[in-house]
């Protein structure tokens, strides 16, 4: 197995305040891995230290076996910020014009060609909305607007893709659907980061879960993590965690 992701005693904070303390953990090609925590627990921030976009204050990250934060080979990586589906709604361009947005880390300067447009067919095709593929992206529902984002990523030809709570207001249908585009995308080799609150989702459909509160209370198989304590230890006393169970 060829290491995607190598998180080494990370230490991470917003003026004085530690948001992540002596993170250390590794991905590997293949892995879906889901990340949980509470809320502020520091979930977002490790996404964004993993994928460049901050620099740790001590320890190191390897993205690709390079320092994250100076990674250039942007189309490997697929990011699904938070809330994507609520800005997603006010772009004024059709689905496929955003797929084709996936393609400009490949051609730079230069004109999208036949085989550009071939890949975003196919990455459209891919995630089941082709009958959307002309539709203004402002039109369709959440979880159609997150597969066109998903494609998109698809279309850039990411070997990774990192998603923040990617189906917020989206509906139960819609993420029971998307969910399952994600594990057929994981079993044809692609490594996914997933933050999600939903315990069940989570143990569902990751392979792996990683459960922080600025300290990582653990990082394994999901049957290992159902049977240990790090969920009460991570959340404490608060109520926030989620199950979601299905009929």
């Amino acid at each position: 197995m060829t290491t995607v992701v190598d998180v080494e005693d990370v230490t991470f904070s917003y003026g004085n305040t530690v948001a992540l303390e002596d993170i250390s953990l590794s991905i590997e090609t293949g892995d879906f891995l889901g990340l949980i925590g509470p809320n502020g627990s520091g979930k977002t921030t490790l996404l964004h230290l993993i994928i460049g976009l901050h620099q740790p204050d001590s320890g190191t990250i390897q993205l690709f076996g390079e320092p994250a934060t100076e990674f250039e080979d942007g189309q490997r990586l697929g990011y699904v910020a938070q809330r994507s589906t609520d800005r997603g709604g006010s772009m004024p361009v059709t689905i496929r014009e955003a797929v084709l947005m996936g393609r400009f880390a490949h051609v730079g300067h230069g004109r999208l060609g036949s085989e550009d447009h071939a890949i975003v067919d196919q990455a459209i095709e891919r995630v089941g909305i082709t009958e959307l593929a002309n539709r203004p992206i402002s039109a369709v529902s959440g979880g159609q607007r997150q597969r066109a984002f998903i494609a998109r990523a698809l279309a850039s030809e990411a070997d990774l893709l990192a998603l923040d709570e990617p189906t917020v207001g989206v509906d139960a249908d819609s993420r029971e659907e998307f969910y399952g585009l994600l594990d057929e995308l994981n079993q044809q080799g692609i490594t996914i980061i997933l933050i999600e609150h939903d315990v069940d989702v989570l143990t569902t459909h990751v392979s792996k879960v990683a459960c922080i509160n600025r300290q990582l209370y653990h990082h394994g198989d999901t049957v290992s993590f159902i049977e240990s304590d790090a969920l009460s230890e991570a959340y404490g006393k608060e109520s926030g965690i989620l199950h979601h169970h299905h009929p």
